[in-house]
């Protein structure tokens, strides 16, 4: 099934852009009168015909409005520091909406080897990885954000948090050690009375977070969580505990 995107949606009509007119006029051929199917980016359908073709747009009248397509049924925010080699980052992106998430933050670390990220081209990896996985809603992607202020931001998140690192022997500012548990067990804890899935993951640079920034979290209520035993790259380790929370709901 061929899905184009556009958030251009009033009185019943739906427009859309230059690049996806091009795409529907040019490369599929459709013409006035042919029927298509478009993401408005907010959970919807859209069954349209196409009413019109002017220059660089066309305009499109709505026959039907199908809900919830594509949802998944849990609620996953996943915060990542981008890594150097900006198409890893891009790379877990597209994987993680295909699998299903419902926001992404790109993280700036002290250890971060990235601290530029580009809004306009995260936006358009992850609209042409919704429209491919077929996939109503677009997960929101927030601009490259201090790893500390996430942290305060989200401090009165209602679901669970959780931050993954790699050394696994951090003694806290007490002095002791600070437990770990796999995040397939902190899912599990979540649901164990039927609660609804949601999730706040925090994924690291290569060089992983500062011991200050893994206190920070924990006096946030984040709770350290372990991804298995082998040591991931970045991007892995986000796509697997975006993974994580969609196995856990199949």
């Amino acid at each position: 099934m061929e899905v184009f995107y556009s958030n251009t949606i009033a009185d019943g009509k739906i427009r859309l852009s230059p690049e996806e007119t091009t795409h529907c006029v040019k490369v599929l051929r459709h013409k006035v009168g042919d029927e298509v199917k478009v993401s408005g980016g907010d959970g919807n359908l859209y069954r349209c015909t196409i009413s019109d073709i002017s220059g660089k747009s066309a305009e499109l009248s709505i026959l039907s409005i199908e809900g919830e397509f594509g949802k998944h049924p849990y609620y996953l925010h996943i915060a990542v520091a981008p890594t150097k080699n900006i198409d890893r980052y891009e790379w877990f992106l597209e994987k993680a909406t295909e699998v299903g998430i419902d926001a992404i933050t790109p993280i700036l670390c002290a250890h971060s080897e990235r601290k530029v990220v580009k809004e306009e081209r995260q936006e358009r990896v992850i609209i042409a990885a919704a429209k491919q996985s077929l996939k109503g809603e677009i997960p929101e992607a927030a601009p490259l954000t201090p790893v500390k202020e996430f942290i305060d931001t989200v401090r009165n998140f209602d679901g669970g948090k959780y931050i993954c690192y790699c050394d696994s022997e951090l003694i806290n500012a007490e002095g002791n050690a600070i437990p770990r548990i796999p995040i397939t067990e902190g899912i599990k804890r979540q649901t164990a009375d039927g609660a609804e899935l949601r999730s706040i993951v925090l994924i690291g640079p290569e060089g992983d977070f500062s011991l200050d920034e893994i206190h920070h979290a924990a006096a946030a209520g984040f709770i350290p969580v372990s991804l298995g035993e082998s040591r991931l790259r970045t991007e892995t380790a986000a796509l697997t505990a975006t993974l994580a929370h969609y196995l856990h709901c199949l």
